[in-house]
């Protein structure tokens, strides 16, 4: 029931923009009574926060599954920040700004921040102990510098775009000859 409440309510979001939503429409497209919908939600945006983290830990799942990949490091960081970089590049290319304003507040995002920061930061851990990794800053802090430069993808005009983005990032990790 949770997951069809979730995903109609995106589809009618999508279709007809965040201030055209009731809970009366949700309730009718997802089949159920507004009381029931009012057990598992108390509004709509309660609804789409839902979402939005159910779509924001499986892009976290799958960033991990590409960190804990067997094999090099440095190409696992590789693949970890290019995905996530991609993310980023997507993330600008769906909704509104009304939405994107509503679901990445601070409020919402702060744990996924941290966890992609954590992750990011264990992975760079592996890639320093190659010594593939420049040694004058602190990991937490390449940490801070992937998850922020990255984020810019979301403004890039294409794919390729983002991939130079990925470089010029990489290529700011590496150690100074």
């Amino acid at each position: 029931m949770r997951e069809a409440i979730l995903e109609t309510t995106w589809q009618l979001v999508t279709e007809h923009g965040l201030m055209s939503v009731t809970m009366t429409q949700i309730a009718e497209k997802a089949g159920i009574g507004r009381a029931t919908l009012y057990k598992y939600f108390p509004d709509v945006e309660a609804i789409l926060v839902a979402h939005h983290e159910r779509h924001v830990t499986s892009h976290l799942e799958h960033l991990a599954e590409l960190r804990d990949q067997p094999g090099d490091a440095g190409e696992r960081l590789e693949a970890v920040l290019e995905h996530y970089a991609l993310i980023c590049y997507h993330r600008g290319r769906h909704g509104t700004e009304e939405l994107a304003v509503l679901l990445h507040r601070p409020e919402h995002v702060a744990h996924a921040q941290q966890q992609l920061i954590d992750l990011f930061r264990d992975l760079l851990a592996e890639v320093a102990e190659t010594g593939d990794l420049r040694d004058d800053v602190a990991p937490d802090e390449l940490a801070n510098y992937c998850l922020h430069s990255l984020s810019a993808a979301g403004n890039l005009p294409s794919e390729a775009a983002v991939r130079r983005l990925v470089v010029v990032t990489l290529a700011g990790l590496r150690p100074s000859c």
